[in-house]
Protein backbone atom coordinates (compact mmCIF):
# COMPACT_ATOMS: atom_id res chain seq x y z
CA UNK A 1 0.00 0.00 0.00
CA UNK A 2 1.27 3.40 -0.94
CA UNK A 3 2.02 6.02 1.62
CA UNK A 4 2.96 9.31 0.38
CA UNK A 5 -0.93 9.95 -0.83
CA UNK A 6 -2.48 10.74 -3.87
CA UNK A 7 -2.96 15.06 -4.20
CA UNK A 8 -0.09 15.68 -5.86
CA UNK A 9 -1.21 13.61 -8.84
CA UNK A 10 -4.33 15.97 -9.02
CA UNK A 11 -2.19 19.07 -8.92
CA UNK A 12 0.37 17.40 -11.65
CA UNK A 13 -2.20 16.51 -14.05
CA UNK A 14 -3.67 20.55 -13.62
CA UNK A 15 -0.24 21.54 -14.44
CA UNK A 16 -0.16 19.59 -17.54
CA UNK A 17 -2.75 20.56 -18.75
CA UNK A 18 -2.36 24.46 -18.33
CA UNK A 19 0.88 24.19 -19.92
CA UNK A 20 -1.00 22.43 -22.86
CA UNK A 21 -3.55 25.54 -22.58
CA UNK A 22 -1.27 27.80 -22.95
CA UNK A 23 0.87 26.49 -25.86
CA UNK A 24 -2.88 26.55 -27.78
CA UNK A 25 -3.08 29.97 -26.45
CA UNK A 26 0.20 31.41 -28.03
CA UNK A 27 -0.07 29.57 -31.05
CA UNK A 28 -3.98 30.54 -31.53
CA UNK A 29 -3.97 32.86 -34.45
CA UNK A 30 -1.93 29.95 -36.75
CA UNK A 31 -4.77 27.63 -37.55
CA UNK A 32 -1.99 24.95 -39.00
CA UNK A 33 -0.57 24.38 -35.64
CA UNK A 34 -4.33 25.34 -33.93
CA UNK A 35 -6.09 22.24 -34.71
CA UNK A 36 -3.48 19.80 -33.66
CA UNK A 37 -2.82 21.73 -30.37
CA UNK A 38 -6.70 21.48 -29.84
CA UNK A 39 -6.19 17.36 -30.32
CA UNK A 40 -3.93 17.22 -28.01
CA UNK A 41 -5.51 19.10 -25.27
CA UNK A 42 -8.79 17.17 -25.58
CA UNK A 43 -6.45 13.92 -25.12
CA UNK A 44 -5.29 15.01 -21.63
CA UNK A 45 -8.86 15.70 -20.74
CA UNK A 46 -9.57 12.31 -21.51
CA UNK A 47 -6.11 10.65 -20.21
CA UNK A 48 -6.55 11.96 -17.06
CA UNK A 49 -9.92 10.52 -16.55
CA UNK A 50 -8.78 7.17 -17.58
CA UNK A 51 -5.19 7.42 -15.42
CA UNK A 52 -7.97 8.06 -12.06
CA UNK A 53 -9.91 4.90 -13.28
CA UNK A 54 -6.29 2.79 -13.70
CA UNK A 55 -5.77 4.42 -9.89
CA UNK A 56 -8.86 3.08 -8.19
CA UNK A 57 -8.08 -0.04 -9.31
CA UNK A 58 -4.77 0.07 -8.13
CA UNK A 59 -2.44 1.00 -11.31
CA UNK A 60 -0.83 4.50 -11.18
CA UNK A 61 -0.04 5.35 -14.76
CA UNK A 62 2.16 8.34 -14.65
CA UNK A 63 1.31 11.14 -17.25
CA UNK A 64 4.40 11.38 -19.12
CA UNK A 65 6.47 8.70 -20.24
CA UNK A 66 10.58 9.33 -20.83
CA UNK A 67 11.86 7.25 -23.85
CA UNK A 68 15.35 6.96 -24.15
CA UNK A 69 15.12 5.39 -27.47
CA UNK A 70 18.36 5.06 -28.44
CA UNK A 71 22.07 5.36 -26.97
CA UNK A 72 23.76 6.38 -30.23
CA UNK A 73 24.71 9.81 -30.52
CA UNK A 74 26.65 11.86 -33.11
CA UNK A 75 28.15 13.83 -30.35
CA UNK A 76 29.80 13.62 -27.28
CA UNK A 77 29.27 16.02 -24.57
CA UNK A 78 30.69 16.33 -21.08
CA UNK A 79 28.64 15.33 -18.87
CA UNK A 80 25.82 13.02 -20.80
CA UNK A 81 23.80 10.71 -18.75
CA UNK A 82 23.85 8.24 -21.34
CA UNK A 83 27.53 8.14 -21.35
CA UNK A 84 27.03 6.69 -17.67
CA UNK A 85 24.58 3.73 -18.17
CA UNK A 86 27.11 0.83 -18.41
CA UNK A 87 30.39 2.30 -19.59
CA UNK A 88 30.94 1.54 -23.55
CA UNK A 89 28.85 -1.72 -23.78
CA UNK A 90 25.62 -1.13 -25.35
CA UNK A 91 22.25 -3.55 -25.02
CA UNK A 92 19.96 -4.03 -28.25
CA UNK A 93 17.57 -1.38 -28.62
CA UNK A 94 14.02 -1.60 -29.01
CA UNK A 95 13.35 -3.01 -32.03
CA UNK A 96 10.61 -1.12 -34.27
CA UNK A 97 7.62 -3.04 -33.29
CA UNK A 98 8.40 -2.72 -29.23
CA UNK A 99 8.62 1.09 -29.75
CA UNK A 100 5.41 1.26 -31.51
CA UNK A 101 3.52 -1.15 -29.07
CA UNK A 102 4.96 0.96 -26.29
CA UNK A 103 3.18 4.46 -28.33
CA UNK A 104 -0.14 2.28 -28.51
CA UNK A 105 -0.24 1.32 -24.87
CA UNK A 106 0.91 4.54 -23.84
CA UNK A 107 -2.13 6.22 -25.02
CA UNK A 108 -4.59 3.60 -24.29
CA UNK A 109 -4.07 3.58 -20.60
CA UNK A 110 -4.18 7.51 -20.30
CA UNK A 111 -0.48 8.25 -20.38
CA UNK A 112 -0.21 12.11 -21.67
CA UNK A 113 2.88 12.73 -23.56
CA UNK A 114 5.44 10.25 -24.66
CA UNK A 115 9.18 12.57 -24.54
CA UNK A 116 11.58 11.17 -26.42
CA UNK A 117 15.16 11.19 -26.28
CA UNK A 118 18.52 9.26 -26.67
CA UNK A 119 21.62 9.41 -27.16
CA UNK A 120 20.06 11.42 -30.06
CA UNK A 121 16.31 10.35 -31.22
CA UNK A 122 16.81 11.47 -34.47
CA UNK A 123 18.82 8.77 -35.83
CA UNK A 124 15.85 6.97 -35.74
CA UNK A 125 13.53 9.48 -37.42
CA UNK A 126 11.79 7.31 -39.15
CA UNK A 127 10.38 5.51 -36.50
CA UNK A 128 9.70 9.20 -34.68
CA UNK A 129 7.82 10.09 -37.40
CA UNK A 130 5.74 6.49 -37.58
CA UNK A 131 4.92 7.14 -34.28
CA UNK A 132 3.73 10.86 -34.14
CA UNK A 133 1.55 10.00 -37.35
CA UNK A 134 -0.43 7.05 -35.62
CA UNK A 135 -0.71 8.82 -32.78
CA UNK A 136 -2.00 12.30 -33.48
CA UNK A 137 -3.80 13.07 -29.75
CA UNK A 138 0.06 12.06 -28.24
CA UNK A 139 2.02 15.02 -27.24
CA UNK A 140 5.93 13.78 -28.64
CA UNK A 141 8.32 16.21 -27.72
CA UNK A 142 11.66 15.40 -28.98
CA UNK A 143 14.89 16.45 -26.79
CA UNK A 144 17.13 16.18 -29.92
CA UNK A 145 20.86 18.13 -30.62
CA UNK A 146 19.98 19.52 -33.53
CA UNK A 147 22.46 18.83 -35.89
CA UNK A 148 20.64 15.61 -37.86
CA UNK A 149 17.45 18.54 -38.65
CA UNK A 150 17.88 18.94 -42.30
CA UNK A 151 16.36 20.34 -44.63
CA UNK A 152 14.15 17.21 -45.86
CA UNK A 153 13.94 16.09 -42.00
CA UNK A 154 12.51 19.74 -41.32
CA UNK A 155 10.08 18.89 -44.35
CA UNK A 156 9.07 15.94 -42.37
CA UNK A 157 8.72 17.11 -38.65
CA UNK A 158 6.40 19.88 -40.08
CA UNK A 159 4.22 17.29 -41.60
CA UNK A 160 3.21 15.73 -37.95
CA UNK A 161 2.09 18.89 -35.35
CA UNK A 162 1.96 17.05 -32.51
CA UNK A 163 6.13 16.72 -32.54
CA UNK A 164 7.88 19.46 -30.44
CA UNK A 165 11.51 19.26 -31.20
CA UNK A 166 13.57 20.19 -28.26
CA UNK A 167 16.89 21.76 -29.78
CA UNK A 168 19.86 21.67 -27.00
CA UNK A 169 21.85 24.68 -26.03
CA UNK A 170 23.99 25.68 -23.44
CA UNK A 171 23.82 29.32 -23.92
CA UNK A 172 25.14 31.55 -26.57
CA UNK A 173 27.94 30.49 -29.15
CA UNK A 174 30.77 30.60 -26.39
CA UNK A 175 29.06 28.26 -23.42
CA UNK A 176 27.27 25.55 -26.38
CA UNK A 177 30.47 25.19 -28.17
CA UNK A 178 32.25 24.63 -25.11
CA UNK A 179 30.59 21.77 -24.53
CA UNK A 180 29.14 20.56 -27.83
CA UNK A 181 32.01 21.39 -29.92
CA UNK A 182 33.26 24.25 -32.06
CA UNK A 183 30.43 25.39 -34.37
CA UNK A 184 27.67 23.77 -33.12
CA UNK A 185 25.59 26.86 -31.74
CA UNK A 186 25.46 27.81 -35.62
CA UNK A 187 24.57 24.76 -37.01
CA UNK A 188 22.17 25.05 -34.35
CA UNK A 189 20.61 28.56 -35.09
CA UNK A 190 20.24 27.10 -38.47
CA UNK A 191 18.05 24.21 -37.72
CA UNK A 192 16.09 26.39 -35.61
CA UNK A 193 15.24 28.26 -38.84
CA UNK A 194 14.61 25.53 -41.07
CA UNK A 195 11.70 25.33 -38.23
CA UNK A 196 10.87 28.42 -38.01
CA UNK A 197 10.51 28.61 -41.80
CA UNK A 198 7.88 26.16 -41.44
CA UNK A 199 5.85 27.07 -39.07
CA UNK A 200 7.16 24.45 -36.37
CA UNK A 201 6.35 24.62 -32.61
CA UNK A 202 9.65 24.11 -31.25
CA UNK A 203 11.95 24.91 -28.68
CA UNK A 204 14.74 24.49 -26.93
CA UNK A 205 16.80 22.57 -23.83
CA UNK A 206 19.09 24.26 -21.66
CA UNK A 207 21.20 22.16 -19.12
CA UNK A 208 20.77 24.75 -16.35
CA UNK A 209 23.56 25.18 -13.93
CA UNK A 210 25.39 26.94 -10.88
CA UNK A 211 27.28 28.83 -13.71
CA UNK A 212 25.10 29.37 -16.62
CA UNK A 213 21.85 30.10 -14.69
CA UNK A 214 21.75 33.76 -14.83
CA UNK A 215 22.89 33.93 -18.34
CA UNK A 216 20.80 31.61 -19.68
CA UNK A 217 17.17 33.53 -17.90
CA UNK A 218 18.37 37.15 -19.03
CA UNK A 219 16.41 39.19 -21.19
CA UNK A 220 18.94 39.18 -24.05
CA UNK A 221 18.85 35.18 -24.21
CA UNK A 222 15.39 34.74 -23.74
CA UNK A 223 15.03 37.11 -26.95
CA UNK A 224 17.51 36.04 -28.68
CA UNK A 225 16.16 32.47 -28.88
CA UNK A 226 12.79 34.02 -29.23
CA UNK A 227 13.83 35.72 -32.22
CA UNK A 228 15.11 32.16 -33.85
CA UNK A 229 11.72 30.93 -33.34
CA UNK A 230 12.08 29.10 -30.32
CA UNK A 231 8.32 29.07 -28.17
CA UNK A 232 9.70 27.07 -25.72
CA UNK A 233 12.20 26.86 -23.26
CA UNK A 234 13.00 23.60 -21.11
CA UNK A 235 15.46 24.48 -18.44
CA UNK A 236 17.05 21.57 -17.31
CA UNK A 237 18.69 21.21 -13.37
CA UNK A 238 21.48 19.56 -14.10
CA UNK A 239 22.61 16.58 -12.19
CA UNK A 240 26.08 15.13 -11.23
CA UNK A 241 26.52 12.23 -13.37
CA UNK A 242 30.45 12.82 -13.33
CA UNK A 243 32.46 12.31 -10.28
CA UNK A 244 33.55 16.04 -9.21
CA UNK A 245 30.73 18.09 -11.00
CA UNK A 246 28.73 18.70 -7.94
CA UNK A 247 29.79 22.06 -7.77
CA UNK A 248 27.83 22.76 -11.09
CA UNK A 249 23.76 21.70 -8.96
CA UNK A 250 21.88 24.69 -8.64
CA UNK A 251 21.78 26.07 -5.28
CA UNK A 252 18.63 25.93 -3.18
CA UNK A 253 18.68 29.92 -3.52
CA UNK A 254 19.06 29.29 -7.07
CA UNK A 255 16.33 26.77 -7.71
CA UNK A 256 14.15 29.10 -6.16
CA UNK A 257 14.57 31.73 -8.27
CA UNK A 258 14.77 29.89 -11.36
CA UNK A 259 11.06 29.01 -10.52
CA UNK A 260 10.54 32.67 -9.90
CA UNK A 261 12.05 33.93 -13.08
CA UNK A 262 10.36 31.58 -15.55
CA UNK A 263 7.06 32.47 -13.56
CA UNK A 264 7.37 36.15 -14.57
CA UNK A 265 9.02 35.13 -18.08
CA UNK A 266 5.04 33.45 -18.64
CA UNK A 267 3.49 36.16 -17.92
CA UNK A 268 5.37 38.72 -20.23
CA UNK A 269 6.34 36.74 -22.86
CA UNK A 270 4.13 34.69 -25.44
CA UNK A 271 6.31 31.42 -25.23
CA UNK A 272 6.12 28.39 -22.92
CA UNK A 273 9.09 28.71 -19.94
CA UNK A 274 9.26 25.27 -18.07
CA UNK A 275 11.56 23.55 -15.74
CA UNK A 276 12.68 20.07 -15.03
CA UNK A 277 12.44 18.42 -12.36
CA UNK A 278 10.81 21.72 -11.52
CA UNK A 279 9.28 22.28 -7.70
CA UNK A 280 9.18 18.83 -6.18
CA UNK A 281 8.40 20.32 -2.94
CA UNK A 282 5.01 21.37 -4.35
CA UNK A 283 4.59 17.88 -5.21
CA UNK A 284 5.96 16.25 -2.11
CA UNK A 285 9.16 15.32 -3.25
CA UNK A 286 10.26 13.96 -6.73
CA UNK A 287 7.93 12.87 -9.70
CA UNK A 288 10.18 9.83 -11.22
CA UNK A 289 9.24 6.15 -10.27
CA UNK A 290 5.56 6.64 -12.08
CA UNK A 291 4.19 9.57 -9.37
CA UNK A 292 4.20 11.88 -12.60
CA UNK A 293 6.60 10.04 -14.67
CA UNK A 294 8.68 6.79 -15.82
CA UNK A 295 11.51 6.46 -18.16
CA UNK A 296 12.25 3.83 -20.55
CA UNK A 297 15.79 2.63 -21.49
CA UNK A 298 17.21 2.04 -24.76
CA UNK A 299 16.80 -1.97 -24.70
CA UNK A 300 12.96 -1.19 -23.06
CA UNK A 301 14.32 -1.41 -19.62
CA UNK A 302 11.36 0.44 -17.14
CA UNK A 303 12.85 2.79 -14.60
CA UNK A 304 12.17 5.18 -12.31
CA UNK A 305 13.93 7.85 -14.19
CA UNK A 306 17.00 8.66 -16.87
CA UNK A 307 19.44 8.85 -13.55
CA UNK A 308 18.31 6.03 -12.05
CA UNK A 309 19.01 3.04 -14.25
CA UNK A 310 17.59 0.44 -12.29
CA UNK A 311 14.75 -2.25 -13.41
CA UNK A 312 12.76 -5.27 -12.72
CA UNK A 313 10.99 -4.99 -16.07
CA UNK A 314 11.46 -5.05 -19.66
CA UNK A 315 8.57 -3.97 -22.00
CA UNK A 316 10.23 -6.29 -25.01
CA UNK A 317 8.76 -9.05 -22.53
CA UNK A 318 5.57 -7.33 -20.37
CA UNK A 319 2.91 -5.26 -21.48
CA UNK A 320 3.44 -1.89 -20.36
CA UNK A 321 0.08 -2.34 -17.92
CA UNK A 322 2.35 -5.29 -16.08
CA UNK A 323 5.65 -3.60 -15.82
CA UNK A 324 3.54 -0.42 -14.30
CA UNK A 325 3.16 -2.94 -11.47
CA UNK A 326 6.65 -3.03 -11.01
CA UNK A 327 7.75 -3.58 -7.61
CA UNK A 328 10.68 -1.56 -7.81
CA UNK A 329 8.32 1.46 -8.54
CA UNK A 330 6.12 0.64 -6.19
CA UNK A 331 9.14 0.59 -3.45
CA UNK A 332 10.31 3.95 -4.03
CA UNK A 333 6.64 5.25 -3.98
CA UNK A 334 6.03 3.58 -0.23
CA UNK A 335 9.07 5.85 0.93
CA UNK A 336 8.60 9.57 0.17
CA UNK A 337 11.53 10.45 2.26
CA UNK A 338 13.73 9.04 -1.14
CA UNK A 339 11.92 10.70 -3.05
CA UNK A 340 12.50 14.11 -1.36
CA UNK A 341 14.13 16.74 -2.85
CA UNK A 342 18.29 16.56 -2.20
CA UNK A 343 21.22 18.92 -2.61
CA UNK A 344 22.35 16.57 -5.02
CA UNK A 345 19.88 17.34 -7.85
CA UNK A 346 18.50 13.94 -8.04
CA UNK A 347 16.95 12.52 -5.03
CA UNK A 348 17.38 8.78 -6.46
CA UNK A 349 21.23 9.48 -7.77
CA UNK A 350 21.67 11.03 -4.14
CA UNK A 351 20.53 7.66 -2.81
CA UNK A 352 21.65 5.17 -5.02
CA UNK A 353 23.12 2.26 -2.82
CA UNK A 354 19.82 2.05 -1.29
CA UNK A 355 18.23 1.68 -4.92
CA UNK A 356 20.24 -0.88 -5.80
CA UNK A 357 19.69 -2.68 -1.87
CA UNK A 358 16.23 -2.86 -3.23
CA UNK A 359 16.93 -4.91 -6.43
CA UNK A 360 18.37 -7.96 -4.44
CA UNK A 361 15.20 -8.14 -2.24
CA UNK A 362 12.03 -9.67 -3.03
Amino acid sequence: METDGTGYRESFDATIHEVIASAVRIIAADPALLVPATRVLHHQKKAAAVRARHERDGLIVPPVIIASITSRCNLACAGCYMQHRGGTVHRAEMSPAVLASLAAQAEEIGVSALVIAGGEPLVRLDEVLGLAQAHPALLFPVFTNGLLIDDAAADRIAACRNIVPLISFEGFREETDARRGSGVFDRLLAACGRLKDRQVFFGISVTTTRENVSRVTDTAFVRGMMEAGSRVFAHVEYVPMEPGTGDLVLKDRQKKELQEILAEHNRKYPALFLCFPGNEDWYGGCLAAGRGFVHVSPSGDLEPCPAAPYSDANLANLPLKEALRSRLLARLREEPGVLAETEGGCALHANKAWVEGLMGRE
